[in-house]
Parts: C-alpha cells; structure tokens; sequence
C-alpha cells in the first residue's frame, strides 16, 4: 500500500513538472511570436499586452501580412499574362480579383487564328481541373489538328499552349464555333 501511495505522488509530480514545462515553452513561443509583429502594427489602449491581445495582434498581423501576398501574386500573374500578350482589361481582373479571394481562380483562355493555323493559350490554377484532352478533342472536331502542346507552371497558375493546324485547307475552322465550345467546356 505503500508502493502505491508513493507511485501516486510520483505520478503527480511528473505531471505537475510536465505541465510546467508546456507552460514555459507555450511563453517562450507566445513572446517569440510577439517579437516578431514590427512596432508600428501593435496598438495598445493600456500599457502592456496580455498574451491574448498578442495573439489577437499577431493573428491580424499575418491576415495582412496574407492579403499582402496575394496581392503581389496576382500583380504577378497579370504581368505574366501581359507578357504572353494577354490582354488584362479591368473587367477580366476584376472578376479574377473577386474570385482569388476566395482562392479560386477561373481558367482564361485566348484562341489566336494565324489563317492555317491556331494558338490556343489556356491559364489555370490548380484547383480547377479540366480534361486537356478534351480541348483537343474539341480542335480536332472543328477541323484542326494540333501540332504541338506544352505547359509550364507558375506560382498556382498552369499556362497551357496548344498550336493547331487547318486539316483542310479549303474546308479551314471556323474560330467562333471553336471559340464557343471551349468558353463552354471551360466555364
């Protein structure tokens, strides 16, 4: 009976100091993560902050620090598309503003007609999946052939280029059926 009492209090203690021990570490990251949020964001109404008003500020600090962030990727993408010769009219990036918020992103798609020939450029992210195969399925049943396809990623946007050619030349693709199918297969 003995053992057991003292297996008890040994027991307790080893608690008491395990405890102890997670409340330390839980300061030492509460005042790490404190010194990291710059002066000038911190706003107190008394002279010092209770661990929770940390938090609340630190927690405010990197939704901000977030919102930030993707504002820069989006600034990002639209010089990318400008750079590909995208156009990026207020009313696309409006739409794409608005929805990355919500962290999705619509897939884009630009359909250039060279006469014998035809570009598709398809921009999405990877959340939205759709079936590429499909897009040239929908190319070959207009009458084109494509010659050659390649993607590359950056950042969460996957930018697909397709080049097509006329199967026929005398019969050619019609671009606005083609361009409907895929707004419709895309959207």
């Amino acid at each position: 009976m003995n053992k057991s009492t003292s297996n008890n209090q040994s027991l307790k203690v080893e608690r008491k100091t395990v405890e102890k021990n997670r409340r330390i570490r839980m300061n030492i990251l509460c005042s790490k993560l404190a010194s990291l949020i710059p002066q000038h964001h911190i706003t107190t109404s008394k002279g010092s902050l209770s661990r929770q008003d940390q938090l609340d500020q630190a927690t405010s600090y990197i939704t901000q620090l977030k919102e930030r962030i993707d504002g820069l990727k989006l600034r990002k993408e639209q010089a990318v598309l400008q750079s590909e010769g995208i156009d990026t009219s207020s009313s696309l990036t409006s739409s794409i503003d608005q929805k990355a918020k919500l962290g999705f992103v619509p897939p884009v798609f630009q359909l250039r007609d060279h006469g014998l020939g035809l570009d598709v450029i398809l921009i999405s992210g990877r959340r939205k999946n759709f079936m590429l195969y499909e897009v040239i399925r929908i190319l070959e049943e207009e009458g084109a052939e494509v010659v050659s396809a390649s993607f590359s990623v950056v950042g969460d946007k996957i930018f697909h280029t397709l080049h097509a050619q006329v199967r026929l030349c005398r019969v050619g693709v019609e671009t606005t059926r083609v361009y409907e199918r895929l707004k419709e297969l895309i959207h």
